[in-house]
């Protein structure tokens, strides 16, 4: 049986929002593993929340920048947010999401090859690793691009013009005029800022994800002792509510709480007489998906000094 850390119980209790002696049991379930335990919790009814947490693991920036009907988002992820303030990082960071607007380039490899002030983004990037003396990587770029229409930005939280640690865009396909394109597609990319939808539509949804969705529904309705087939209407209803909340579309505007964003962009083409289409959008978090060692500061200090002897 793995050991159950510290650590381990708050990582769990931040992911879940379940109290410490539930994480612990759910820890011993699934020796030691916190995606399984998180599952656990949720399977239970102990868990706060219904999806994994959204915050994030790494510092640095996200870049986004847009020219009429394209836009693209990068992120570049450093070891401190410090490094996040410093001009010489902001600078590389716009500069990468400059190139990457203008060439219409969104493969990380193909970034790095790409030529800024310098040499080429790689090079760039590597002479600021000295300067600065903090590693960083280029993580992540995105395009998205309509025919007809507007690609609309918004930063969450913004650490300087286009930068910040919350990127969003937003593709509207349409004959509408930016005077109507551009307020709706703030408003939409504020939404997704707050809503962390996982797809555009339910279609695009990870069937992985709703295969484990699936697994967690039926565990949670087992043990309800209903008939077998009463219990996989349960887990299906449980699964489309799922891709109901977490497919961009469907879910309910933040604005209001109750209109589903697919008919606040229905109004907004009927209001100006125009068809508009949510095409596709783009939201990068700083560091989602990235998980970053913690060290005990003290302990550190301590063993440099040879006092854990």
């Amino acid at each position: 049986m793995a050991e159950i850390t510290a650590a381990a119980v708050k990582e769990l209790r931040e992911k879940s929002g379940a109290g410490m002696m539930d994480c612990k049991k759910a820890l011993a379930e699934t020796n030691g593993d916190i995606e399984a335990a998180a599952d656990w919790l949720r399977a239970k009814g102990l868990a706060a929340a219904a999806k994994k947490s959204s915050r994030t693991a790494a510092e640095g920036l996200v870049g986004v920048a847009v020219a009429g009907t394209k836009g693209v988002a990068v992120e570049v992820n450093s070891q401190t947010d410090f490094v996040a303030k410093n001009e010489i990082f902001q600078g590389f960071v716009r500069d990468v999401t400059a190139v990457a607007l203008e060439q219409g380039i969104d493969d990380v490899d193909a970034l790095k090859a790409a030529k800024i002030e310098g040499g080429s983004v790689e090079e760039v990037l590597t002479a600021n690793i000295a300067t600065i003396g903090e590693n960083q990587v280029l993580r992540r770029a995105k395009k998205v691009e309509v025919t007809n229409g507007a690609v609309i930005p918004y930063v969450h939280n913004a650490a300087a013009p286009g930068l910040g640690k919350i990127g969003v865009l937003v593709a509207l396909e349409s004959e509408a005029g930016v005077d109507v394109l551009e307020p709706l597609g703030k408003q939409i990319a504020m939404h997704i800022a707050a809503a962390f939808p996982l797809a555009l539509d339910e279609s695009g949804l990870d069937q992985d994800v709703l295969e484990r969705e699936r697994a967690i529904g039926r565990e949670k309705a087992a043990e309800s002792g209903k008939p077998a087939d009463i219990i996989e209407k349960m887990v299906e209803g449980a699964v489309k509510k799922f891709a109901k909340e977490n497919a961009l579309l469907s879910q309910l505007f933040v604005m209001d709480g109750k209109t589903p964003v697919a008919d606040v962009i229905a109004k907004a083409g009927k209001d100006a007489g125009a068809t508009i289409v949510l095409k596709d959008y783009v939201r990068f978090q700083l560091g989602e998906g990235i998980e970053k060692e913690e060290s005990d500061f003290a302990a550190e200090v301590a063993a440099t000094a040879g006092l854990n002897r």
